[in-house]
């Protein structure tokens, strides 16, 4: 293996210089002032950063975290000039489903913990359901791959990368489970090398009005709500994606310098449903690595260079949860053709892989649970 195409171990050891800094650099915050009561009518409130802050000081371990991390075994390699960072974790059964896990913004490999011993050694947690050998990458420009140095990262580029360490890694054919951004690269990556899919898996599906008004006719209640949803989103927390998009540079400068202007800027999108820990990791990693703002670029790059609209055709599984954006199935429908799974439940919300894991777990392997099974009836309907 050439220089170009090494895979190297890879080991999370952060100097305890580096949290001894963003430590002193946390008992030395000045706080956003706010209006009595305004509650969240403005953003992320000021009590809630202070609490945060609070429970990092005085609650927060990063070296459990690490060692978490640490658990799984860890590599780096290049691709299209760019470090990628991943956790490549083999499941003990001969027949294990390789399956690529991507993230998005401002996520990362963390969301993807609580599921990673029961999809790839399903028989030790109870379950005789497909085993997965998990590929979990770092996004470029996104924590521990480190951040991007040229133009270009976006869902389009990225996607092609991740086929790319998925060939590098010997699977030829694999299947495909995202959240966030990793609902929008999951599937463009389908669409570049439809072949290589089983199947893809995602927690939310964009497909979104066309401006024909005739798509809006005749909209199910359980259709106008998501779209009441969709709608609130866009009108009272859409300005991250607005600012991202247009000049993510003139913010970066102050997430790369405020660790509390990052945790208050990144927690916009995570919020009370899931833990302090989760969120302090979160955006620990960003700080640790520098990449809050080569992570945001993402967005401006989406927009010089969007994904394919282009209809899907290979399998697809949506799960959608009550406190995360929603799939409208008849947009759903318009750009993917054969959606073979498609769920709804009444907990959960953007991080659902870390909220309620077991769920996530469930949805997934019974997604590709009835693609092997399909695949034998169709295997054995050939012989007979």
């Amino acid at each position: 293996m050439s220089n170009e195409t090494a895979i190297t171990p890879f080991t999370i050891d952060i100097p305890q210089s580096e949290l001894d800094y963003v430590r002193e650099r946390l008992t030395r915050t000045r706080f956003a002032q706010e209006i009595p009561g305004a509650g969240t009518d403005y953003g992320v409130p000021t009590e809630r950063v202070q609490h945060l802050v609070d429970h990092w000081l005085n609650n927060y371990d990063w070296r459990e975290w690490e060692a978490k991390l640490n658990a799984y075994p860890q590599f780096t390699t290049e691709i299209d000039g760019q470090n990628i960072h991943f956790l490549h974790v083999k499941s003990p059964e001969p027949d294990a489903i390789p399956l690529l896990l991507t993230h998005g913004w401002p996520g990362s490999v963390v969301e993807y913990l609580d599921v990673i011993d029961a999809l790839s050694d399903p028989k030790a947690h109870g379950s005789d359901g497909p085993a997965f050998h998990l590929v979990i990458p770092s996004l470029p420009g996104f924590g521990f791959s480190g951040p991007t140095t040229d133009r270009g990262w976006g869902t389009v580029r990225t996607a092609k990368a991740m086929g790319e360490l998925m060939n590098r890694l010997g699977y030829q054919r694999y299947g495909q489970h995202g959240n966030d951004g990793g609902s929008m690269i999951a599937p463009e990556l389908g669409r570049q090398d439809p072949d290589a899919q089983i199947g893809v898996h995602v927690n939310q599906a964009f497909s979104f009005p066309s401006g024909d008004p005739s798509e809006m006719e005749n909209l199910t209640e359980e259709e106008g709500q998501a779209l009441q949803v969709l709608g609130m989103f866009w009108e009272e927390k859409g300005a991250f994606n607005v600012l991202h998009s247009q000049q993510p540079n003139t913010l970066a400068h102050a997430l790369a310098d405020s660790p509390v202007g990052l945790l208050g800027w990144n927690d916009q999108l995570m919020g009370a449903e899931v833990s302090d820990d989760f969120v302090i990791t979160n955006v620990l990693i960003y700080w640790l690595t520098n990449t809050s703002g080569s992570s945001i670029r993402f967005y401006y790059e989406d927009k010089k260079n969007p994904p394919s609209t282009e209809p899907t055709t290979f399998p697809l599984g949506v799960s959608n949860h009550a406190n995360d954006f929603q799939g409208i199935r008849r947009f759903v429908d318009r750009d993917h053709k054969n959606i073979v799974q498609w769920r709804f439940h009444d907990e959960g919300g953007h991080y659902s892989d870390h909220q309620i894991p077991e769920i996530a777990v469930a949805d997934i392997r019974d997604f590709f649970g009835e693609l092997a099974s399909r695949s034998d009836k169709h295997s054995r309907k050939v012989q007979e």
